[in-house]
């Protein structure tokens, strides 16, 4: 990839970023916002109106097929043996076939269609030919084509039956089937299996190698949150990261942030005042709220932190257009500046999110049901208004949509969080936790050894799933060493799985 082809690649990522930070909850937005539920994962969809800008093309390598996938795997109602069609995709271009025993790398997908991760994930690709591997991408339940009955997602989601069986622990139980049959199909039973996933992606990949040890030999799960549930992590964990890359980066810029919420509020309570700020800043359409302009800066900060990629830094654009304002520039005029540093000069600037895309509407769901991660702000903890976690408002909230209150409980009985250093040591192995420090997502991350496979790799400058993109000619030094790093780590977990096979042969 030319370096041209690489800004705008960047440029199309950071464009797309600004808003999947509410994947979890209500972040410090407001209310009416909360509702609005889009997704954490390696990109996010586009503002409404946003043109679709540059991606990698897909490699004309990849084959796809279709696994009768088990509608209900953990009961035996007559309805339990429904099966759907689950999209896969593979590549077979460096596999080094099943009677070496070549491994096998297997992406989890996450909460969008497979495509759209398949064009940004690199780690597969960029390491297939190093280890001869195999190379599988499995579509995660009710996204893309992978959705039950043969229903759109709308109409499975309208269904309280139907919607009942999306859920991860199903999403996993349907990669081990998977899996297992690739495996049979192609006769390569003793082919070792690596699974990848990024974000809830990653989540699902740590807690996969500890559900099904028998189907995988290890697991990367890069920047995967999984201790972001219940108390184990701090609510403002997330904010707080976000205002610490504000604040290294420019020590005014946070400051002008952190001033600006009073602003807004005083303007809009001002006769015409949100005329004023709509015409400020050029919003698309006429702000009904102040709440619906803090929101969307809190957006637009909150994505720049949480992918800070090199070579652009999204918090040094936004800081410089901040910093960077006319002399004598109010703070309101600042804050715009910042703004058109970071998304372009356009036209108007949408301040919402679609809520009509296959990502949000899956992942409200899923937020409903068990993915339960209180991210909130506190006062004067962090440099966005105060908006603390509130289960008791959430709980309604989505009882109200699906009749059924969320289980915010679950997912620390079913995969376990709590004490996990004490638990894991034994318990666990071949797993790596890479995280980013800079991603406001690696506050509920596991950030330090467990166990020697148990291993956390973590970057300083980092940011959100930045180690398993495709690698590019003007990566910096740190991230080329942290992708060294978890390859060797791999490596030995394969060198040794080979030790004993052979062992056990004779």
């Amino acid at each position: 990839m030319n370096r041209s082809s690489l800004i705008q690649s960047q440029q199309w990522l950071i464009s797309i970023l600004a808003i999947i930070v509410l994947f979890f909850d209500t972040t410090c937005i407001s209310a009416a916002q909360a509702k609005i539920l889009p997704r954490l994962s390696v990109k996010r969809p586009l503002f409404l109106g946003e043109p679709a800008k540059f991606s990698e093309p897909v490699s004309e390598d990849l084959q796809t097929f279709y696994y009768n996938q088990t509608l209900d795997h953990f009961n035996y109602r007559p309805e339990s043996y429904t099966t759907f069609e689950q999209r896969y995709v593979m590549n077979f271009k460096y596999w080094g076939g099943a009677s070496a025993s070549a491994p096998i790398f297997v992406y989890l997908g996450a909460e969008a269609d497979l495509d759209s991760d398949m064009s940004v994930v690199g780690f597969l690709k960029d390491n297939a030919h190093r280890f001869k591997a195999l190379q599988v991408y499995i579509e995660h339940r009710y996204y893309g084509k992978s959705i039950p009955f043969g229903l759109t997602q709308e109409e499975a989601l309208e269904n309280a039956n139907i919607r009942g069986y999306f859920s991860s622990a199903q999403a996993i139980a349907d990669y081990a089937e998977v899996i297992i049959y690739i495996k049979k199909k192609l006769f390569a039973e003793n082919s070792p299996v690596i699974v990848v996933g990024a974000s809830y992606g990653g989540m699902l990949a740590s807690w996969f190698r500890l559900k099904y040890p028998h189907v995988t030999l290890g697991a990367l799960a890069s920047s995967a949150p999984i201790l972001y549930f219940e108390d184990i992590t701090p609510q403002n964990g997330y904010y707080s990261v976000v205002t610490k890359d504000f604040r290294e980066a420019s020590e005014s810029c946070y400051k002008t942030i952190r001033e600006s919420w009073s602003e807004i509020d005083r303007v809009a309570a001002e006769p015409n005042g949100l005329s004023v700020l709509s015409k400020k800043f050029k919003t698309c359409n006429q702000l009904n709220n102040s709440d619906e302009l803090k929101d969307y800066l809190s957006f637009i900060y909150a994505g720049a932190a949480q992918y800070n990629d090199p070579p652009l830094y999204p918090v040094t654009m936004v800081c410089g257009g901040i910093d960077g304002a006319p002399k004598g520039s109010d703070i309101l005029s600042r804050i715009y500046t910042g703004l058109v540093a970071y998304e372009g000069n356009m036209s108007c600037y949408y301040t919402y999110s679609p809520d009509d895309s296959q990502t949000i509407r899956g992942w409200r769901w899923q937020k409903c049901s068990e993915m339960v991660i209180p991210i909130g702000c506190g006062v004067n903890d962090t440099m966005f208004p105060p908006a603390p976690f509130n289960l008791t408002t959430f709980s309604r909230d989505c009882t109200s949509l699906y009749g059924v209150p969320p289980r915010p409980h679950w997912v620390t009985t079913y995969y376990g969080g709590h004490d996990i250093e004490l638990i894991l040591r034994r318990f666990a192995s071949n797993i790596i936790f890479s995280n980013g420090l800079r991603d406001p997502y690696s506050s509920g991350g596991v950030l330090k050894n467990i166990s020697q496979t148990v291993l956390a790799i973590n970057t300083v400058n980092g940011s959100h799933c930045l180690d398993i993109l495709l690698a590019t000619s003007t990566d910096p030094d740190w991230l080329v060493m942290q992708r060294k790093a978890e390859v060797e780590i791999i490596e030995s977990w394969i060198a040794q799985y080979y030790v004993d096979l052979h062992a056990m042969k004779k």
